[in-house]
């Protein structure tokens, strides 16, 4: 059979490559952003639904358009083909939507998946629609692990990975967390936490006093990254491994390294609780990423003589 009609160039509207380079876009400002969570978030979200639209229009462009009321107008712009509607506007489809149509077509982007999305969304429109600072009670732990399990199977979709979008370091930390939010087990440390609340509270008001005054005095910011306990509340501190490079900085004519960690152990003295591995962090929220910071003379920074100068002391309270 003959072919009279045949579709044009896909629009930018719905070009999966034009979506793609939204995707980076975003990525980029996304990880310059550590030191802001709220703002990291944000952009995350925006990562993520252009990420979820490449995905479904890397099937088909068509799937992406608007029909219902708005008739099929928005299909026939997304074949490339004329449209005879005066005043016409392409219309997509929601993203909440996009979620369900990428459920359906792929088994690995599972229901879970794309209730997470969804409420990252919601997150979002909220920030953007309302007077609610939506994301400021929402530290990374308690989203990055499943945006980055979310971002690796719609990447999948496409013969992409994490690297593809995440510097080498990022990639890193993203598989750890993935692996750690999948870590059932780590439940149980939740247990051990309102069981170690349970003791503190039956201590006598004069003992708990004297244990968090000892506690603050421990928790001292040359020995670990201060949090407050999730048992007792007293100051307590959280450990963790380097990742990525070291970053240099000049600031206030100072020389500023910084050295990201991720979390790998917590131990507060006041109630005697300790946790270790990444994963039961997470699972008490204890496991976002922290930051040491040493100052430098520059004079003496970059002095090729003595090394073992006396540098200003580390503060490891500088979250991410």
């Amino acid at each position: 059979m003959k072919k009279t009609l045949k579709p044009g160039e896909t629009p930018a509207t719905w070009d999966p490559e034009a979506l793609w380079g939204k995707v980076l876009r975003y990525s980029e400002t996304m990880l310059s952003r550590k030191e802001i969570p709220w703002e990291q978030a944000f952009w995350s979200s925006l990562l993520l639904e252009h990420l979820a639209r490449a995905a479904l229009a890397n099937v088909h462009p068509t799937l992406l358009a608007e029909t219902g009321k708005a008739g099929w107008s928005s299909q026939l712009h997304a074949l490339g083909l004329p449209i005879k509607e005066s005043k016409f506007s392409p219309r997509s489809i929601s993203v909440s939507e996009v979620f369900n149509r990428l459920k359906e077509l792929f088994a690995d982007f599972t229901p879970e998946d794309a209730a997470f999305c969804s409420a990252h969304m919601n997150l979002r429109n909220t920030e953007v629609h309302t007077g609610e600072a939506a994301y400021d009670d929402r530290p990374p732990d308690t989203w990055q692990p499943k945006f980055y399990k979310s971002c690796t199977v719609l990447l999948a979709t496409m013969g992409l990975e994490l690297k593809d979008i995440l510097t080498p370091d990022e990639v890193a930390v993203a598989e750890q967390l993935i692996a750690a939010d999948s870590d059932k087990s780590s439940a149980a440390v939740k247990g051990d936490v309102e069981a170690h609340k349970k003791v503190w509270q039956g201590k006598p008001a004069d003992e708990r006093a004297n244990l968090v005054q000892a506690a603050n005095a421990w928790a001292t910011k040359q020995t670990g990254h201060r949090v407050d306990c999730p048992a007792c509340g007293s100051r307590s501190l959280v450990f963790g491994e380097p990742v990525g490079a070291i970053d240099v900085t000049l600031e206030d004519n100072m020389v500023v390294e910084r050295q990201e960690y991720l979390p790998s152990a917590f131990e507060c003295v006041a109630c005697d609780l300790k946790i270790s591995g990444l994963s039961r962090l997470v699972a008490v929220e204890l496991g976002n990423r922290f930051s040491s910071k040493s100052e430098f003379y520059p004079e003496d920074y970059y002095a090729t003589e003595d090394p073992d100068w006396g540098a200003f002391e580390e503060d490891n309270n500088e979250p991410f």
